[in-house]
C-alpha cells in the first residue's frame, strides 16, 4: 500500500468534510439559531468547535504527512503510524461533535470520551513519524566548486 497516497486522499477528503462542518457552524451562527447559540448550549457550541478545529487541523496533518512520504527519499514508516494518523483525524474530533449533541447541563455527553483515545493515536502517530525521519541517511554532500 501506498501510505503517501493514502494520507493524501484522506487527508483532503478529511479538509472537506470539516470545512463542510464549518460552514454549516457558520450558518447556524448566523441565522441565530438557539439551538446552537443560547446560553445554556454554551458546552455545545464549544464542542462543535473544538471538533470542527481538530478535524481541519487533524485533515492538514494527514496531507503534510502524505508530502513528506512522498517527498523524503528513504523514509518508511509502519502500517500502525499511518493508521494511528488517519484514525487520529476520526476519533478525537469525532468525539468532540458526538458529545455535543447530547449535554448535561455544562458538560458534555458520553461521546467525548473518544477524544483521549484519539489524542492517544495522534500522538502515536506524530512520535512514529518523528523517529522514521530521525532514522534517515545523512543527505550527500554537495561538492564544493
Amino acid at each position: 500500500m501506498n501510505y503517501a497516497n493514502r494520507h493524501l486522499r484522506f487527508g483532503w477528503w478529511a479538509l472537506a468534510v470539516y470545512v463542510l462542518l464549518g460552514i454549516v457552524l457558520e450558518t447556524l451562527h448566523g441565522f441565530k439559531i438557539g439551538w446552537y447559540l443560547d446560553v445554556g448550549n454554551e458546552a455545545r457550541r464549544l464542542m462543535f468547535t473544538l471538533g470542527h478545529f481538530h478535524g481541519t487541523m487533524l485533515a492538514l496533518v494527514n496531507i503534510a504527512a502524505g508530502l513528506t512520504l512522498r517527498n523524503v527519499e528513504g523514509l518508511r514508516v509502519g502500517r500502525s503510524v499511518s493508521f494511528a494518523l488517519i484514525w487520529a483525524a476520526i476519533l478525537l474530533p469525532g468525539g468532540f461533535l458526538l458529545g455535543s449533541f447530547i449535554t448535561y447541563g455544562g458538560d458534555p455527553g458520553s461521546g467525548v470520551w473518544l477524544v483521549p483515545l484519539g489524542a492517544l493515536f495522534m500522538l502515536y502517530g506524530v512520535i512514529g513519524f518523528a523517529f522514521a525521519l530521525r532514522h534517515l541517511p545523512p543527505p550527500a554532500r554537495r561538492a564544493k566548486k
